[in-house]
């Protein structure tokens, strides 16, 4: 299989293949597909006798899972299939044609130089973060494959991609409003370019990405042909190939889920090149199942990727000036990197929180979320590391006590609730009950004493009651979020709830909760933010104010709070470079003036390093490094 090698493991790249025609011809290009795919290569137009090459696209990482063999017919002028089936009964017999037609393919890399450009992209995303870097690893696959233009306005891109999100139908109406647009863009491409309006090359390519293109496939497709090309969250890989079936006049849909796939050998086109925090997915999919969770529908079952591969991205994002980066994941903290695990560690080693369940398994135990957490802020002592969105299941002792230890794992942990209710809990499938709920958060606070938290809610879930309700209520007011995402709840198709549950809260109930719910959170939040007026804080500089960008900088503290404060010259605390105003990516200690109860306002003191950072406890007045 030697001579196959270089087909098998080229990078993203084009490839010449040249053919001989002279002779019988054995053709070995049929199934370049993900394992999980199925799919069969075959050439119906004619070849002439003097054509003696042609490109062909390859993508990276898919393995010939078999090969269709064909012949040159000079009295057709065209291919001949025949089924490689044939071949089955004999592996070595399979490998000895198979090789021999791989030999009679002279493959060379065509130098990046002679690409040209196929068109300019126009992206737009919906969603959550996970979506936002999910459509930075399909800009670095349409980069590779020749598109490398982007571009600000769909009116001047001859391809544009829409990520979209299916957790709410809220989201999903947004993408269809912009679907139509761009279907008029599409449809009427010669006015538009006629009257000025678009600049594009010809009609624009629509491409539909994320949870929505599973979630609706061929309805999308179909749907007055507006959409070129739907592409699962699992298959980007396969997008070139999509798009090239396209000009043949075929479907181009691949909405096929994986159990490996974590793009980790991929580097994604950051959408903000000179931004200094970035987004690093380090798992996908989700096992958790809760009934009113589309997820794990849309996204498959939950994989890691390698934390060799996750430590070389964010070395390199280090090295591009990066100094915050957000872990990702569907469920980030049920990370585990069994890839170099020899001997299987029985699921039962598994450490859940204390009180929680959960209804699947782990088989194999690898590299936990905490190991992660330890290996990347230690080998980068001066960047800060956030990360979004676990499960509460998932925060055995060992990851609250690294939270605490390391100063460059910020102190804001987001723990999603979705109802104060046990009753609801339950037929929501969470794994918990309130009293379980609200004793993590005191071990959470009694180890991280001050840690910010933040919370996800429903409000209207099947069957809920006003004392359910309540429930949710008093919860908010015992906890005290510093910040949560509140919505009414939406019935998604193939959930257990779709399936078990009647969608029985009218929607004028559900609209009066959410709004109680907001009420009590935006109190309990004010306050809050109240505690941060007279404390120092380290803020990471993201750029000017948008409400004063002449003379105010904005940044984020340890906790996510928002701080604005005057740009005015500062020394340093260590290093002697004298005074300057503060830039994008500095880390300043900012004494807080004031609260608004949604942001903070403070006094910047000196520029510092976040190793240096020493934080002055208002209460006790004693120096705590953080």
């Amino acid at each position: 299989m030697a001579s196959l090698a270089p087909l098998m493991n080229q990078p993203h790249a084009a490839f010449r293949a040249n053919l001989s025609l002279q002779r019988c011809r054995r053709l070995s290009l049929c199934s370049l597909l993900p394992p999980s795919s199925s799919f069969s290569f075959s050439c119906s137009r004619p070849f002439s006798s003097s054509a003696t090459s042609r490109i062909f696209t390859v993508a990276p990482n898919l393995l010939f899972r078999c090969f269709v063999l064909s012949r040159f017919s000079p009295v057709s002028g065209g291919w001949s299939i025949f089924n490689a089936g044939n071949l089955r009964s004999s592996h070595h017999q399979f490998v000895r044609h198979a090789t021999a037609a791989a030999a009679e393919i002279q493959v060379d890399q065509v130098p990046t130089s002679e690409k040209t450009s196929k068109g300019r992209v126009y992206h737009e995303t919906y969603g959550c973060q996970m979506n936002i870097n999910d459509m930075e690893i399909v800009l670095s696959i349409m980069k590779n494959a020749g598109y490398e233009e982007i571009v600000s306005d769909p009116e001047n891109a001859e391809l544009i991609f829409i990520n979209t999100c299916a957790i709410r139908d809220n989201a999903e109406q947004k993408v269809w409003q912009r679907l139509n647009y761009f279907w008029f863009l599409k449809r009427e491409w010669k006015s538009n370019v006629a009257t000025g309006r678009s600049q594009s090359k010809h009609p624009p390519k629509i491409v539909v990405l994320g949870c929505m293109a599973e979630r609706l496939k061929d309805k999308i497709l179909d749907a007055d042909k507006m959409v070129d090309v739907v592409c699962g969250p699992d298959a980007y890989r396969d997008l070139p190939r999509l798009l090239e079936a396209v000009d043949y006049g075929q479907k181009g849909i691949n909405t096929l889920l994986s159990l490996e796939e974590t793009y980790a050998d991929i580097s994604p086109v950051r959408i903000a090149s000179n931004s200094v925090t970035a987004f690093v997915s380090i798992m996908r999919g989700c096992n958790n199942m809760c009934s009113f969770c589309i997820v794990p529908f849309t996204r498959g079952r939950e994989r890691s990727r390698p934390v060799e591969s996750i430590v070389r991205e964010v070395g390199e994002l280090w090295q591009q000036g990066v100094k915050e980066v957000m872990l990702l994941g569907q469920n980030v903290n049920s990370y585990n990197d069994a890839s170099g695990v020899q001997d299987v560690v029985p699921g039962s080693n598994w450490q859940l929180s204390e009180g929680f369940s959960s209804m699947c398994k782990v088989k194999t135990m690898g590299l936990r979320f905490s190991d992660l957490l330890d290996q990347l802020s230690t080998e980068f002592p001066e960047m800060r590391f956030r990360y979004t969105s676990p499960h509460p299941k998932d925060f055995p002792d060992d990851l609250l006590f690294i939270m605490r230890e390391r100063y460059n794992i910020c102190k804001s942990i987001h723990l999603p609730a979705q109802t104060g209710s046990t009753s609801v809990l339950e037929r929501m499938r969470r794994g918990y009950t309130r009293e379980a709920y609200l004793d993590l958060v005191h071990k959470i606070r009694d180890i991280i004493p001050d840690v910010g938290i933040s919370s996800d809610f429903i409000c209207g879930f099947c069957g809920e009651t006003e004392e359910e309700h309540a429930d949710t209520l008093s919860l908010v007011k015992a906890v005290g979020y510093d910040m949560a995402y509140m919505f009414a709840y939406s019935m998604r198709e193939r959930t257990h709830a779709h399936r078990n549950y009647v969608d029985d809260v009218p929607e004028n109930i559900k609209q009066r909760r959410l709004m109680e719910l907001i009420d009590v959170f935006r109190e309990s939040t004010g306050q809050r933010y109240d505690l941060q007026v007279g404390t120092t804080q380290l803020i990471l500089v993201e750029g000017p104010n948008k409400r004063a960008p002449e003379t105010e900088l904005i940044g984020k503290t340890d906790r996510g709070h928002r701080v604005s404060f005057v740009n005015v010259p500062l020394r340093h605390s260590f290093d002697d470079d004298g005074e300057r105003n503060p830039i994008v990516g500095d880390f300043v200690e900012v004494y807080i003036l004031k609260s608004t109860r949604a942001s903070l306002f403070g006094e910047a003191k000196k520029r510092t390093r976040l190793s240096l950072f020493q934080q002055v406890s208002p209460a006790s007045g004693d120096t705590i490094k953080v």
